[in-house]
């Protein structure tokens, strides 16, 4: 395996190289090690996939907004694979610099991973103005069109994949989560695009549907009282919610060369809850 170093965001890298490299005994050549930009990095399944990513063997820059701590301890644990990126993605202007700089600082970007988005209420349209709705487009799927426009020509050029974790509900209705799935929407049909306009360049995209979690805003609304355990459990098949780690895995397979003729798809992630 070739050279593998820590890197640190506060203003400027620390250090700068060209793009490791990783033997590959199948073919007994040198390769370019995959490096993926996974957005949401410090969040319960954001962090879930920068583990797996790194796992398999990429290195990984996350974003984070708010929660330094989870950062830099997420960096520690992962011995110099990961490193994270402070990045408000509703600023554009930040969103071009942070990509940038991750691309001269590892030589390349293939893999981008969308893990992002606000905690969202449970409400009916009914109640939620059109102030609101705004508000939740531009900080997913606007936040998600930040960060793919400055990231778009260097995954063509490493003919890489971009991956989007969403929800569900864009493939089966759940009352009261149109703020969730109105925003994810719009990233499906940007992903769906993306995979007939960029084929020819060899880019992927697809986009992973969660059901019900462990951990995350599933959680949050529980303690908010929008609804039971009990309530949720009982509509998925496999009477059970969904784990981080459930999501990274289909998002890392999707990432992969073992995904490398799939492309503009859904896999739902919910125990059989969308069937």
């Amino acid at each position: 395996m070739g050279l593998l170093i820590a890197l640190s965001w506060d203003g400027n890298w620390r250090h700068r190289i060209k793009r490791p490299f990783v033997f590959t005994t199948e073919t007994g050549t040198l390769a370019a090690m995959s490096v993926a930009l996974v957005t949401g990095g410090t969040g319960a399944i954001g962090s879930a996939v920068v583990r797996s990513l790194v796992s398999r063997g990429s290195h990984v820059a996350f974003t984070w907004r708010s929660d330094a701590a989870k950062a830099a301890a997420l960096e520690a644990e992962l011995g110099g694979q990961a490193t994270g990126v402070r990045l408000d993605l509703t600023d554009p202007a930040a969103a071009v610099s942070a990509v940038a700089h991750v691309v001269e600082a590892h030589g390349g970007l293939d893999t981008l991973v969308y893990a992002s988005g606000p905690f969202v209420p449970f409400k009916y349209v009914s109640q939620t103005s059109a102030r609101e709705f705004a508000d939740f487009l531009a900080r997913d799927a606007g936040a998600f069109f930040n960060v793919l426009e400055p990231a778009l020509p260097h995954i063509r050029e490493a003919k890489g994949s971009i991956v989007a974790v969403a929800t569900t509900a864009l493939s089966r209705v759940i009352v009261r989560d149109g703020l969730s799935a109105a925003p994810k929407g719009a990233i499906e049909g940007i992903l769906r695009t993306l995979a007939v306009e960029e084929g020819r360049f060899g880019v992927r995209a697809n986009l992973v549907g969660v059901g019900m979690t462990s951990v995350g805003m599933a959680t949050e609304l529980l303690e908010s009282g929008a609804f039971t355990e009990q309530q949720a459990v009982s509509g998925i098949p496999l009477r059970r919610f969904a784990t981080a780690e459930d999501v990274a895995e289909a998002v890392a397979f999707l990432a992969s060369a073992k995904a490398g003729f799939i492309s503009g798809q859904t896999l739902n992630v919910d125990g059989g809850y969308s069937a």
